[in-house]
């Protein structure tokens, strides 16, 4: 059984308060991109494995859909032993989640070939051990996310119209750092209303807090939203923690610049 898990853009990100169980309290609009990876499942005669191609991926132990394997065997031990097999497109530690989405789609996989029966609310349960924006996954819909990310309210945003611009430098972002150089703060307007407004008023008024700490660490992610901006997008912005940045751009908007061959580049026609 196959599926193409998806990657996601972060539409603004406050970080609002840090809570007692060390987690972070956010605000965000999770919004599906269409770049995919593939994952397949098939049940394995011996032993559980599991193998890569594309981008390289590290030690399966630390892989999400591994540990997402082993998250449903543990309540469901006549699970037979699987043959998993990941093929990485999506960048890695770049913002997009979609290590997040491997992951969950793995848990939908498991429920639905081997008739698990694992209702909506157990999956859930499973997502959110296995990452705060796994929830998301599940969903497959543009949503305004609050507590850590996984308290997820759909939102109607049409941005058929548009372009995106999708661009990763291979730079590594320290997200345990990162997370303890960020101050908690309630913004004076919601994720939510401002996403509502014209998206003209987005650039001066939906930020994504991290940017305001990883930009002097990594200059060269400030000087890529800047060009994205002197290209004539309308929105553009850091993901998640970085290193992804994105443009939003009119579709009858000509992009002309060029950006370093190592450069993880793709434009997405909504």
């Amino acid at each position: 059984m196959v599926a193409f898990p998806h990657c996601k853009i972060n539409l603004g990100l406050n970080i609002l308060r840090k809570r007692e169980d060390g987690y972070h309290d956010i605000e965000t609009v999770f919004y599906p991109i269409p770049i995919f990876d593939i994952v397949e499942i098939i049940t394995s005669e011996d032993k559980t494995h599991f193998t890569h191609s594309g981008i390289d991926t590290g030690e399966y132990e630390n892989n999400l859909c591994f540990k997402a394997f082993h998250l449903v065997k543990n309540d469901f031990p006549n699970l037979p032993h699987v043959a998993i097999h990941l093929h990485k497109v999506i960048p890695i530690g770049a913002g997009l989640g979609g290590g997040s989405s491997d992951a969950s789609f793995i848990l939908s996989l498991l429920n639905d070939k081997y008739n698990l029966g694992i209702s909506e609310l157990k999956l859930f349960d499973y997502a959110i051990q296995l990452g705060s924006d796994c929830p998301f996954f599940l969903k497959h819909q543009t949503s305004f996310a609050t507590g850590r990310g996984e308290i997820l309210s759909p939102l109607n945003l049409d941005l058929s119209g548009y372009n995106i611009v999708i661009i990763n430098p291979e730079i590594h972002i320290n997200t345990k750092e990162i997370f303890q150089k960020i101050i908690p703060s309630i913004p004076a307007k919601r994720i939510d209303k401002i996403i509502s407004q014209n998206i003209k008023t987005w650039r001066n008024e939906l930020v994504n807090d991290f940017e305001k700490v990883v930009f002097p660490i990594h200059f060269e992610l400030s000087e890529i939203k800047n060009r994205l901006y002197q290209q004539g997008a309308e929105y553009a912005s850091m993901t998640g923690t970085g290193s992804t940045l994105f443009g939003i751009f009119k579709k009858d908007k000509k992009i002309t610049t060029s950006f370093d061959d190592k450069y993880f580049v793709k434009t997405i026609s909504l």
